[in-house]
């Protein structure tokens, strides 16, 4: 792929800004959703805050060549959960959360320093692009759902219970990704480079004049977007104050402290279980992230800066997201999709939007403005980035013979199993469809690796 930016390419001071609101408003639907998934006190604004960090601290670690946003992480759900059901109190539960993102960032520490010391040719015979191809087509295609639920979703009102509101709600999810899609197809100048800004500010007009039309004219099923949000968040006690235009986010580890008291060795115990062995699955989905990536900006980023250096940051980042957001973190497709279309690889935008989140955190204006945007324009958005992801999962199959059964097989067992939606789960632990489908696409793989060396021999 061509690209306009390269990883170590600075875009001009006024672009920079542009570029690193792309990348926040790509990767912030889905930061933001985690702890509000959650609850138990957990907040967006703290979210934004750890993710900034843990991205800043990403960067550190792989020494600025991988541009990739870190945000907070879906496959540890079941692990939060876990960890606020076995707590006595919201604190401890707050601890908890802060200890299990310490116990899965240590097992990619550990990870990476056995790979510092024995390579990754191991890796690269156990996980090759008959493998990854598809487990990354998958990590897109398997989001495809909570794009399409999005795109018919009204943030004002119930739209599955108000006639019609599901048909405006599709027009402006629907208008969004025709505008980003013309944009960065048709676009010149900065509005190629900036196709998702230009498809959300569109498509957030539409739904903002959809509803102030619905409100002065009571139509319910015009209402898509939901203002109260900003009362919320700016007039939390009902009056203007300085809350309204400025706040500290609820920061993880503030709460925390006050739960040390409570803790105990059979409570650290459940979160290791919780913890630990998803920190393994997401280990294989920050592989096939970082294979995606490096086919992207043609550089192999496993061997520089290394997967050693890409585990670390990620870990290290890790622990850091969850101390302040509460939230593990991992890389995001959302941000690597962004990267592929708008061929922007600017490691420097990425640092930007990191310090741009950690910024936005405090402002509360602009943290109501993120929330206030209604979930069928990100839809739109996200049927770009999803399908990018797919996309690129399925280009790396472009170097494999299909021709041969193994590969066939291989590629067959992993799209079914992921599409299909194969979990497993043991207790606590769940091992996503993603994770079960990269698996059994080893063990196939491995387990028919004879009819290649037959193939060589002859």
């Amino acid at each position: 792929m061509n690209l306009v930016f390269d990883v170590k390419d600075k875009p001009k001071f006024g672009q920079l800004i542009v570029f690193a609101l792309q990348q926040m408003l790509a990767i912030l639907a889905a930061t933001i959703a985690v702890p509000m998934i959650i609850g138990n006190g957990l907040t967006p604004a703290a979210a934004m805050f750890g993710a900034g960090c843990g991205t800043l601290i990403y960067q550190l670690f792989t020494h600025r060549k991988s541009p990739v946003f870190l945000g907070s992480s879906f496959a540890f759900i079941g692990s939060m959960f876990a960890a606020f059901a076995g707590a006595s109190s919201m604190y401890m539960g707050w601890l908890g959360i802060i200890i299990g993102a310490v116990f899965a960032g240590l097992v990619y520490v550990i990870i990476a320093v056995v790979i510092k010391a024995v390579g990754v040719e191991w890796l690269n015979k156990l996980m090759p692009p008959v493998v990854i191809g598809p487990t990354v087509a998958i990590i897109g295609l398997g989001l495809a759902g909570n794009a399409i639920g999005d795109l018919t979703t009204s943030d004002a009102i119930n739209a599955a219970e108000t006639p019609g509101a599901t048909y405006v709600a599709l027009i402006c999810g629907l208008f969004t990704l025709a505008v980003t899609m013309l944009a960065s197809t048709y676009g010149k100048g900065m509005i190629k480079l900036i196709p998702f800004i230009c498809g959300i500010a569109c498509g957030y007009i539409l739904a903002a004049l959809f509803t102030i039309i619905g409100n002065a004219a009571g139509i319910d099923a015009l209402k898509i977007v939901d203002f109260s949000v900003f009362a919320a968040y700016m007039m939390p006690e009902g009056s203007i104050g300085l809350s309204t235009f400025l706040s500290l986010p609820d920061l993880t580890v503030i709460g925390a402290v006050k739960g040390f008291s409570e803790l105990n060795g059979a409570y650290i115990a459940t979160i290791f279980v919780a913890y630990v062995p998803v920190a393994f699955v997401v280990f294989a989905e920050h592989v096939a992230d970082h294979r995606n990536l490096s086919s992207i900006i043609g550089h192999d980023l496993l061997d520089d800066p290394g997967l050693s250096n890409t585990l670390l940051g990620d870990g290290v980042g890790s622990m850091v997201g969850a101390l302040f957001g509460g939230c593990p973190n991992t890389t995001y497709g959302e941000s690597i999709a962004c990267v592929a279309i708008t061929r922007n690889a600017s490691v420097a935008s990425i640092t930007a939007a990191a310090v741009g989140c950690i910024i936005f955190s405090f402002i509360t204006p602009l943290v109501a403005i993120v929330d206030s945007i209604p979930a069928c324009v990100m839809g739109g958005v996200c049927m770009a980035l999803y399908g990018f992801i797919a996309v690129s999962g399925l280009k790396m199959l472009q170097q494999v013979d299909l021709n041969k059964n193994r590969n066939l097989f291989v590629t067959s067992a992993i799209l079914i199993a992921g599409i299909g939606g194969l979990s497993i789960s043991f207790g606590a632990v769940t091992l996503t469809a993603v994770a079960t489908a990269l698996i059994l696409g080893i063990l196939t793989n491995v387990m028919l690796s004879k009819e290649k060396d037959e193939t060589q021999k002859k």
